[in-house]
């Protein structure tokens, strides 16, 4: 009997603890918070026989939490109703109740009408009070038992709402094995969801604006194109202007080659090398990069450093030697990684062991659509 009074007074505190927000938010929108009760009856199987009865009225009140419109938490204590019935010489009259922690899901239908679905456990408290005609006797157990439930219910408003309620107890049984119970509770539930609805936002009224217009169908409307007239396969920007880019061009310097596994610039080749520093002589705004390449005779690691040294060497006489400016020039080398001819022929050696020069102009170029 203590166990269950401090289970009572917990259950108290509890819900009186969950009621704390409630006077703060009921005047504001309609908060996760609700509360309840409900009366129904109940029908405990295998203790109540031919020779007893159920004495079938049960109630139970609660609190609720919904984390959102479909799911929740719920607090209660209920009392199951209590059976009588004849054991031999000793008659029995035996009640549950106790306290609830479930979890509940809600499923809303059309017209205010929704479903429910809940399952959790019942800390319950069982009292049998015995009489066998001479002497009187009363135990009591206290144990978890598992329920599950189901309901239909209809909202009168937003704050009120009732439901029909279905539910199972299993295992409601005491320490002496003279109650071994299952129970069918059925009944109606009244709930109330603390606050009020959002008030709808007010409705701006429609300004009626102008149609935008872009006059040059590049996409950016007339009132932000800074370009107007900007032809129509033209990329352009934000503000109606014509992308352009640089374009890189690659100068033919004529036929710059090397013997096999040699960096040596021969000089009837400076002819060529000359040529390359008057066209940037003639357009000083130009850079240039020098790319040396190998044939794939040997290790590719090796060609690579010698492809390198081919690319410096060229451009160190476009420095030296015709007076480039050195932050015009730079070298690259690209080993056997991008061969000009197929194959193992001695040709194709030849001519792979090559220099390229790939200048990058200022000449502005439209980006196309």
């Amino acid at each position: 009997m203590e166990l269950e009074n401090m289970m009572n007074h917990k259950l108290k505190f509890v819900l009186l603890a969950s009621l704390l927000p409630f006077t703060v938010s009921a005047a504001q929108e309609l908060t996760p918070w609700y509360v309840g009760a409900g009366l129904g009856v109940n029908n405990y199987e295998h203790i109540a026989t031919q020779n007893g009865q159920d004495d079938p009225y049960a109630w139970d009140v609660f609190a609720g939490y919904m984390f959102n419109d479909y799911f929740g938490a719920e607090i209660g204590f209920r009392d199951l109703g209590n059976a009588d019935w004849t054991n031999g010489a000793t008659s029995n009259d035996a009640g549950v109740k106790g306290s609830t922690l479930g979890l509940v899901g809600i499923w809303p239908l059309a017209n205010r009408w929704s479903l429910s679905a809940e399952a959790g456990a019942m800390y319950y408290s069982l009292e049998n009070s015995q009489n066998n005609g001479i002497t009187s006797s009363k135990y009591s157990t206290n144990d978890f038992a598992p329920y599950l439930g189901a309901g239909v219910g209809y909202n009168f408003t937003d704050n009120l709402k009732l439901q029909a309620k279905y539910r199972r107890y299993e295992n409601l049984n005491d320490d002496y094995n003279i109650v071994e119970a299952d129970s069918n509770y059925w009944g109606l539930e009244l709930s109330y969801r603390f606050g009020s609805p959002a008030a709808a936002a007010p409705v701006a009224a429609a300004v009626i604006a102008a149609a935008p217009v872009d006059s040059d169908n590049d996409g950016v409307y007339d009132d932000k194109d800074q370009c107007p007239a900007t032809p129509v396969t033209h990329k352009v920007d934000s503000v109606g202007c014509t992308i352009y880019e640089n374009v890189k061009n690659k100068e033919d310097v004529g036929s710059i080659q090397f013997a096999n596994d040699s960096a040596v610039v021969k000089k009837v080749f400076y002819k060529d090398i000359e040529r390359l520093a008057n066209y940037l002589n003639k357009n000083p705004e130009f850079t240039v990069e020098i790319a040396g390449h190998a044939s794939h005779v040997g290790k590719p690691e090796y060609n690579m450093v010698l492809s390198d040294k081919r690319a410096a060497a060229v451009a160190k006489i476009l420095v030296d030697k015709y007076g480039i400016s050195q932050s015009r020039v730079t070298s690259k080398g690209y080993g056997e990684t991008q061969p000009l001819v197929a194959g193992d022929s001695k040709e194709a050696y030849a001519a792979n062991r090559r220099i390229e020069a790939v200048v990058t102009t200022t000449t502005k170029q439209p980006v196309l659509k």
